[in-house]
């Protein structure tokens, strides 16, 4: 079988590597070039991004934004499945819907980056068969732990884990000053380990993920409200935090 990785960005070429265990791959992008590079390192192929070729399966490693129109622009090409890497799911999976409702199709979010794989995948297996199955088993056999979830219970939980948790490290690192390495407390140099997590990333992404979930103002609203605090009150949602916590490990 033969899967058309759309995109060949880091996340796009960590696909077409994991599911060369399983598949002849080739790549298609904007640049050319990229395309190549990529298809080279797994001993695949490059092909033109508006090919008339089809493929047993379209896998779409675009931007966010991106998606919903690759999902339209792309679903003639693959004639049993088409999958989306692009970490969103509600939009994909409805799109795939309209443009491929007789071919299978899966919405995956490996939650890492992927110089950290393996990790957790998130996946919503909308309609699944013998073409995704090869995929989803080729992503476990690499070391990754699936797990099937629903686009709703993704894209919310996203508000938390990405657009949430981003926020509140990047406003550490921007209202943060520069202290001798003597002053750091246990906390303090966790938070500047994060901070180098978050911002040895590529904006871009960072921004599409902002742009796409909810979460940041409900970090900064918090954030108001502790600094708003004094004595008792301060005490009130300290014992919150610590009881929200000890809630999500039950």
């Amino acid at each position: 079988m033969e899967v058309l990785v759309v995109g060949s960005g880091a996340m796009g070429r960590w696909t077409g590597e994991t599911l060369a265990r399983e598949f002849s791959v080739a790549f298609a992008d904007r640049e050319p070039s990229a395309a190549a590079s990529a298809a080279e390192a797994v001993g695949g192929r490059s092909v033109a991004l508006d090919t008339t070729e089809t493929f047993d399966a379209v896998c779409l490693a675009v931007p966010i934004s991106a998606a919903e129109a690759a999902v339209e622009a792309h679903a003639e090409r693959a004639s049993r499945a088409m999958v989306d890497v692009t970490g969103v799911m509600a939009g994909p999976v409805e799109a795939m819907r309209a443009h491929l409702p007789e071919r299978e199709r899966v919405s995956l979010h490996p939650l890492f980056a992927p110089e950290n794989a393996p990790g957790n995948v998130a996946a919503v297996v909308d309609a699944e068969g013998p073409v995704t199955g090869a995929i989803l088993d080729a992503i476990g056999d690499a070391g990754n732990h699936v797990f099937e979830t629903d686009p709703e219970e993704h894209d919310s939980a996203m508000e938390t884990v990405q657009a949430g948790a981003h926020t509140a490290v990047l406003a550490y690192a921007l209202a943060a000053d520069n202290v001798r390495e003597e002053f750091a407390t246990p906390i303090s140099r966790v938070l500047s380990d994060l901070v180098g997590t978050v911002t040895e990333g590529t904006p871009r992404v960072y921004r599409e993920i902002q742009e796409s979930f909810e979460g940041a103002d409900d970090v900064a609203d918090a954030a108001r409200r502790i600094a708003d605090a004094d004595g008792d009150a301060f005490e009130q949602l300290y014992e919150e935090a610590g009881d929200r916590y000890r809630e999500d490990r039950s």
